[in-house]
């Protein structure tokens, strides 16, 4: 069954479409902020999703794909659903967020720290209706199977309503669906949004807070590092790299301010300040993901796998013939470089063990991509999913490749599992959604997904952001102390932007 799909007359920009949605619960985007020609090309919206599905705390030996992998599989099975191919490739089907303590469902991670923010460990939705934008070809579709609902969350007493679903009253469900979407636009147009519709939950007291630090340089802004606390457990790390535990571990902080903001407000704060091209928004109940990620995590399109780490980074300077000069030193840097592809081996491992063997490739390393405040150094690996055509062997999907490479290595270290012992042992607070991921997975098996960097997550009259960096045998824990601030301008601008924030008087 291929789904019903309207194009728009008039393109919105994801952006004010977004705002047009706000108050929807599971409203999520993924947005192509910064358009380029590999990278950016789409971006969708959805909210209200037909089903929902939730992980509050991992645990080892947990299957937290089971029950979506098999409700997706019914629905096809029911429903024969299809993609269009001359659309954008999400049409429907899975998306959501992946925390970082997700990981601990494949390995034996000790989940320290504090957790005052209690977000899942995994929350994601089947989404029925989709925005879809080619900013290529400067246009947008409203796409809809019209699937009906199943209910939050799965249990398997929605099996049967899968089953007792009338595949002849889709079109209808999908025309009415289409119809609401183009309402939505329209008033959204004709007058303000109700930008501020999110749920509120009572404040986190700050005597509940990890112990926090004045950020230097800026008011209304606290660390759960101390300068001289990260610069120790930087310090730390490499004494862990010379007795021979680890080669690389990421180490990060948590930046902590004050918000009463509607989500939406400082999506497009952040959107102007800190354009990226795997840029996205979720917010279902009280809590939302904010993010201007510059980093995909995993693609599959047709069965190929792609990963896109980035590992080096340089603090862009003013004039383009400096901003050059940082170009070529980053480019030139032994232990830059060094780091990208020790990260570029424990991807490819990961890789291997879900994909055709001899089928991974590195078409790109250490190539240098600009962005606003920064630029990174990035690689590219591909590999083709497993087609279990062998005697015995399992045929590999998105769910299998999930399981063998979250979370990511560029932001864990290497080895992976040691690297996030150490990781554990040394930062005060839970990561949560920082270095997870927010992904889509179509009905027909194509997944894009990004890494959490550059992110906000908004809870409990908080907002927070982690920055962090690479440690190595070489590293100079101050210089990578200063590299996590490089990173954070950006998201400080936005905060600056919202008026949540205030440059300290020198």
């Amino acid at each position: 069954m291929a789904p019903v799909v309207e194009e728009l007359k008039v393109v919105p920009s994801p952006a004010d479409a977004l705002q047009a949605f706000a108050g929807c619960d599971g409203l999520i985007l993924f947005d192509s902020a910064l358009q380029r020609d590999r990278l950016g090309r789409y971006s969708f919206l959805s909210a209200d999703p037909i089903a929902t599905f939730e992980v509050d705390r991992a645990a080892f030996g947990d299957t937290p794909f089971e029950s979506v992998r098999t409700t997706v599989s019914q629905l096809n099975d029911r429903f024969s659903l299809s993609r269009l191919s001359d659309l954008p490739p999400f049409q429907g089907g899975v998306a959501g967020l992946f925390s970082y303590e997700l990981g601990g469902c494949w390995e034996r991670i000790p989940r320290n720290g504090k957790d005052e923010f209690e977000l899942p460990d995994a929350w994601f939705g089947i989404y029925d209706w989709v925005i879809a934008w080619d900013h290529l070809q400067n246009r947008a579709w409203i796409i809809s199977h019209g699937l009906p609902k199943l209910g939050a969350p799965i249990a398997d007493e929605f099996q049967t309503s899968i089953s007792d679903a009338d595949p002849r009253s889709c079109q209808d469900r999908a025309a009415a669906k289409i119809k609401a979407v183009l309402a939505r636009l329209s008033s959204a147009n004709a007058e303000p949004s109700n930008a501020g519709c999110h749920k509120t939950s009572q404040d986190v007291p700050e005597s509940e807070l990890a112990t926090q630090h004045p950020l230097a340089g800026w008011d209304g802004v606290t660390a759960d590092f101390s300068r001289d606390e990260y610069l120790a457990a930087a310090a730390r790390v490499i004494e862990y790299i010379h007795a021979g535990d680890i080669f690389q571990a990421n180490l990060s902080q948590r930046l902590l301010a004050r918000c009463r903001f509607p989500p939406t407000e400082l999506y497009a704060s952040l959107r102007e300040c800190n354009p990226a091209p795997f840029a996205g928004f979720l917010a279902h109940d009280d809590w939302a993901i904010v993010s201007a990620s510059p980093e995909r995590f995993v693609r599959v399109e047709a069965g190929v796998v792609e990963t896109r780490p980035i590992k080096g980074t340089r603090q862009r300077r003013t004039g383009p013939e400096a901003d050059l000069f940082t170009r070529d030193e980053l480019r030139q840097s032994e232990k830059d470089v060094a780091e990208n592809v020790m990260i570029v081996d424990l991807l490819r491992n990961d890789l291997s063990r879900v994909c055709e063997p001899g089928s991974i490739s590195v078409p790109e390393l250490c190539a240098v991509e600009t962005y606003e405040t920064v630029q990174h150094l990035v690689s590219e690996i591909r590999g083709t999913l497993k087609q279990g055509r062998g005697h015995g062997e399992e045929k590999s999907d998105i769910w299998s490749l999930l399981a063998a490479s979250f979370p990511g290595g560029s932001i864990t270290g290497a080895p992976k599992v040691r690297a996030m012992e150490i990781i554990s042992e040394l930062e005060p607070t839970v990561r949560g959604p920082y270095c997870g991921s927010l992904f889509y997975s179509g009905f027909d098996g194509t997944f894009d997904s990004s890494i959490l960097i550059r992110s906000f997550v908004c809870r409990r009259g908080w907002v927070q952001c982690r920055v962090g960096g690479g440690i190595v045998a070489q590293s100079d824990p101050a210089a990578e102390y200063e590299e996590t601030l490089h990173k954070a301008e950006g998201m400080l601008r936005a905060l600056l932007q919202s008026g949540l924030c205030q440059p300290r008087a020198k």
